[in-house]
């Protein structure tokens, strides 16, 4: 039998194909996804879940001049495929290779660059409605969304939008009952009854209600019926909504059967789905020192709570629900919500944990400054994915937290160099403060085999001296610390230097940097996250208030934004890696 995917290398190519060829293409476009996953990596699930979907829209609409935007791009390996990638898709999210998202600067295919969920509506419907402004009446535009991002409160503002406009819009709902974690919420209940009940669809239907013609729900593995539904609603005038049914995961046995885990499940076995097992890790991972540590302190404190915006898992949140389900509360993909019900819960006592990726507490923002630090509200922001986070790339580094969190006033902005530090802290936390607290650490593993050490008070704004050495005074601010630890060991003589943990952004140790600019002649400061307006900035504002004319460079995430690789290439890029902070401190000596 003929490959069919080997003469595929656009969707002009794919429409050649007789509908009924496009069956088996499902096939190898499925095999050939999980072949390159199996030992490249990746987002595995959602992809092998839309295949059927990937090729019908392509089929029948006209990309891209018909314009197709994805929903937080999990799922988008197959259109990655089928239009142009094929042969450099083995690159997926490695260093130099393709994003793992769609991306606007990778190709004319991809028509908006995603990475947050709950995007699609609004993206499309603005291009639906610049079409309508340039009298583009025939062009369609597409919003695949999934049933966890659909519950975030933008789409629901997309939606509301959408449903009294006169857009060529066609939103696709990909249902398959999971996000990361299973998806959760009224909406899923309701999208869940939905299902097996169609008189419940036809009178009592949320989407209809917001002006939409409805269709659904119909398989989505069921290629014939797709082909037939999108074909007719390509004739429907307006807003159209199609509700499809899909597995995640679909395709490969283990992946239907443990969807959470393969979601991005490493590198497997292509036939049998079991995952190929790595060296064992003598050390643990930042999350589950977070999710331990908590289960821990609950068990002495029953105010606390644990919140996460649909991150239980990758939070390690699932320690604290297995243990305290009742103070455990996963509130779907909403992070502005996780934040004010945070706000609401210390109001009353309650010592709310919000664990949230330092990436998608950018959505909430507004919440941090107006509903905790106005209020002065002791919620303990947890910030997992802080920094550099490798092969997800610009929309997933947490670089920005330390330069947005410190200007607002109230907030405490803590990070810690190593496991213990972020285990004292939590304890620190959960004791009272008088002010919020935001804490960033980052993914994977730390450095210390054993470190449930008993709990220790950390002093707020208080630093550590590492190392006391002559004239150059290195200032660094979370776990980057052990890259410098490390340039310490190239070198053969650091007497040269001092080495300072400052701990805190804000507020920062003034004691400690009037000794510090008293007894040496250049600061350098080393941070993870952006230079402008981070940690190093904190440094030069104060040496500016204290009129010190101290050489200080600063070292850290450039203004620009860092790509996908490994977090060791990513280093290298831009000079954090141990052996470039070597010969940046030999200048000195």
């Amino acid at each position: 039998m003929t490959n069919l995917l080997d003469n595929i290398s656009s969707p002009s190519d794919l429409r050649k194909l007789n509908p009924e060829q496009l069956p088996q293409l499902a096939k190898e476009l499925r095999d050939f996804i999980i072949d390159i996953v199996a030992t490249k990596e990746g987002h595995l699930g959602a992809s092998l879940g839309a295949v059927e979907l990937t090729i019908a829209l392509h089929y029948l609409f006209d990309t891209p001049t018909d314009l197709l935007v994805w929903d937080v791009g999990h799922q988008a390996y197959g259109h990655k495929i089928l239009t142009g990638r094929k042969n450099v898709f083995y690159t997926n999210r490695q260093f130099g290779g393709i994003a793992g998202f769609p991306s606007r600067k990778e190709s004319k295919f991809d028509a908006f660059g995603v990475g947050h969920s709950s995007t699609s509506i609004s993206a499309a419907l603005g291009m639906a409605i610049a079409s309508n402004l340039k009298g583009e009446k025939e062009k369609h535009h597409i919003a695949v969304i999934g049933d966890a991002s659909i519950a975030s409160g933008m789409a629901f503002e997309a939606l509301n939008h959408a449903g009294i406009s006169s857009a060529n819009l066609l939103i696709i709902l990909n249902d398959n009952a999971i996000g990361i974690d299973p998806s959760v919420g009224a909406l899923k209940e309701y999208l869940t009854k939905v299902k097996t009940d169609k008189k419940l669809g036809a009178q009592n239907n949320i989407i209809k209600a917001l002006n939409f013609d409805y269709s659904g729900p119909i398989d989505g593995h069921d290629l014939p019926k797709i082909l037939i539904e999108l074909n007719r609603l390509k004739s429907v005038k307006g807003p159209k909504f199609l509700h499809i049914i899909t597995t995640k995961g679909k395709g490969l046995q283990k992946a239907e059967e443990d969807q959470v885990t393969y979601h991005a499940p490493g590198k497997f076995n292509k036939i049998s789905g079991e995952r190929i097992k790595k060296q064992e890790n003598l050390y643990t991972k930042y999350q589950d020192v977070f999710g331990k540590t908590l289960v821990e302190l609950a068990g002495k404190n029953e105010k606390i709570v644990g919140i996460t915006p649909a991150m239980l898992t990758g939070s390690s949140l699932k320690f604290m629900l297995d243990k305290y389900p009742k103070r455990t509360f996963d509130v779907g993909i909403a992070e502005q919500h996780a934040v004010t019900l945070a706000a609401g819960m210390a109001t009353q006592g309650l010592v709310p944990f919000c664990n949230i990726y330092s990436t998608f507490l950018q959505r909430a923002y507004d919440q941090i400054i107006h509903d905790v630090a106005i209020q002065n509200l002791p919620v303990i922001l947890c910030l997992d994915r802080a920094g550099l986070v490798g092969e997800d790339g610009a929309t997933h580094h947490g670089v920005f937290d330390l330069a947005y969190l410190r200007l607002i006033p109230n907030l405490i902005v803590f990070a810690p160099r190593n496991e213990i530090e972020l285990r004292n802290i939590l304890y620190t936390a959960q004791l009272g403060l008088k002010n919020p607290i935001a804490i960033r650490y980052p993914r994977g593993s730390g450095n210390i085999i054993d470190w449930e050490t008993p709990f220790k008070k950390i002093e707020i704004g208080k630093g550590v001296p590492l190392k006391k050495g002559g004239k150059i005074a290195i200032l660094s601010i979370g776990t980057i610390a052990s890259n410098v630890a490390k340039a310490f060991e190239i070198m053969e003589d650091t007497s040269s230097f001092s080495h300072y943990d400052m701990c805190f952004v804000k507020p920062l140790d003034e004691k400690l940097l009037d000794a510090v600019f008293k007894n040496h002649k250049s600061i350098v400061t080393i941070e993870d996250g952006t230079i402008k307006g981070g940690f190093g900035s904190s440094i030069l504002e104060y040496a500016a208030e204290k009129n010190h004319q101290h050489s200080i460079e600063l070292l850290g995430i450039p203004d620009v934004f860092i790509e996908h690789g490994s977090l060791s290439k990513l280093q290298e890029k831009i000079d954090l890696d141990p052996f470039s902070l070597y010969k940046k401190f030999m200048k000195y000596v």
